[in-house]
């Protein structure tokens, strides 16, 4: 049962290599912003807009393949851009808090009228502190929504708007007593954490929550106390924060092993199971479900990456690089000098980006279209598309 996955165990050294951006320390956040308050800088609608794009150059921990990727994508939206122009200057954080606050107040000085990035959530905080005073929206590409609020902004693809897409569709399709299982680091006590506030917003029951230590011991010692817990509560789906790169194939083949039978319960991915598609594979997540982005929309940002670049665009920062400069393109071309404040850049349709529609809330996260898919067969298969539009509603 489940040999060529136990075959291939290896002590678990990197569980959430796929969750970097949200991974560190908690940071504190920018204030809220006071009732009324419309924070941003007005523009010359006859000009550039001056841009400050602030990534991790001299970071030696992999920071110049960030900085280039996303420097990149941003420079790929100013050319599809209409009726608008950027200025971009480019800004070295070296993946520091403390650089990233001097930077970020040298391109205030330099004349930007806004900030995209910088990349690691305590970098974009320290950022966004450093120019709060001075009127300035900051569009970080973390994921990290502890960060958000006031003057910023999160651009990266966060664990709230995933739960809240999945277990939307759960209930649409009966699912209705959820169990949710998590490792007992940070970053997976966040995911945990924004799949219990989707719960508690929808007509969906809480089952129950377990967690297991991260390693391969821990996953092996949880996994016949989570099913059975799971199973005594009468959970119809069971909800995994972790990813491939981390526990989730342990968790794939232990647990229906240990009786939390795939078959009947069904299993909700927090993180992608199709990256890497070896993982499409494990024969407990077949039937599994999961969110993705616009498949058509990415796919073809994708074909334009590579032909500009000769590569493929990072996982992490490209499309999020791609959609702050689109946001702010489609803002400047209206001609209005408000363009860049906080109640145009939380406009309720949203916009076009990378990889499918989004909007900027008030409270300074992103809702993205996604879409809803399940491995069956070893493949992908999308079973509810990503909506195309947010037709001007409201929050």
């Amino acid at each position: 049962m489940y040999a060529h996955v136990r075959a291939a165990r290896k002590p678990i050294a990197r569980l959430m290599a796929g969750l970097l951006l949200i991974a560190a320390a908690a940071c504190a956040p920018v204030a809220p912003l006071a009732p009324g308050a419309d924070v941003g800088q007005r523009i010359d609608p006859g000009a550039a807009v001056p841009v400050a794009l602030l990534v991790p150059t001299s970071d030696p921990e992999g920071g110049a393949i960030l900085a280039r990727s996303a420097e990149n994508a941003a420079r790929l939206a100013i050319a599809d851009l209409q009726g608008a122009e950027v200025d971009l200057r480019v800004y070295d954080t070296a993946g520091q808090p403390g650089q990233a606050a001097e930077v970020a107040r040298q391109a205030v000085a330099d004349g930007a009228k806004i900030i995209l990035g910088p990349v690691y959530s305590q970098t974009a905080n320290a950022a966004g502190v450093a120019v709060a005073g001075q009127n300035v929206n900051l569009l970080s590409l973390s994921n990290n929504t502890s960060i958000a609020g006031g003057n910023v902004f999160v651009l990266g693809n966060t664990f709230e708007n995933t739960a809240q897409r999945l277990v939307e569709y759960a209930v649409s399709q009966g699912k209705r007593n959820i169990f949710v299982i998590h490792g007992t680091d940070l970053a997976e006590q966040q995911g945990r954490d924004a799949i219990l506030s989707a719960i508690s917003r929808s007509p969906a029951s809480l089952a129950g929550v377990g967690s297991f230590e991260l390693s391969q011991e821990g996953v092996t010692s949880a996994a016949p106390r989570l099913a059975r817990e799971a199973n005594a509560a009468g959970a119809d789906a069971v909800f995994l924060t972790s990813g491939t790169s981390g526990a989730l194939p342990f968790l794939a083949d232990l647990l229906p092993e240990a009786g939390l039978d795939p078959d009947v319960t069904q299993y909700i991915g927090l993180q992608r199971l199709d990256i890497p598609t070896s993982a499409l594979s494990l024969r407990g997540l077949q039937g599994a479900w999961f969110a993705l982005p616009d498949q058509g929309m990415s796919d073809r940002f994708a074909a334009r990456y590579r032909a500009a670049y000769g590569m493929d665009p990072h996982p992490i920062v490209s499309a999020p690089a791609y959609d702050g400069i689109a946001a702010i393109g489609a803002l400047a071309a209206r001609g209005d000098r408000g363009a860049l404040t906080s109640s145009a850049l939380t406009q309720g349709q949203g916009f076009a980006g990378a990889n499918g529609v989004f909007r900027l809330l008030p409270g300074g996260t992103i809702q993205r279209g996604l879409a809803v898919a399940q491995v069956q067969n070893n493949q992908v298969v999308v079973i509810d598309p990503a909506r195309r539009s947010f037709g001007g509603a409201g929050f």
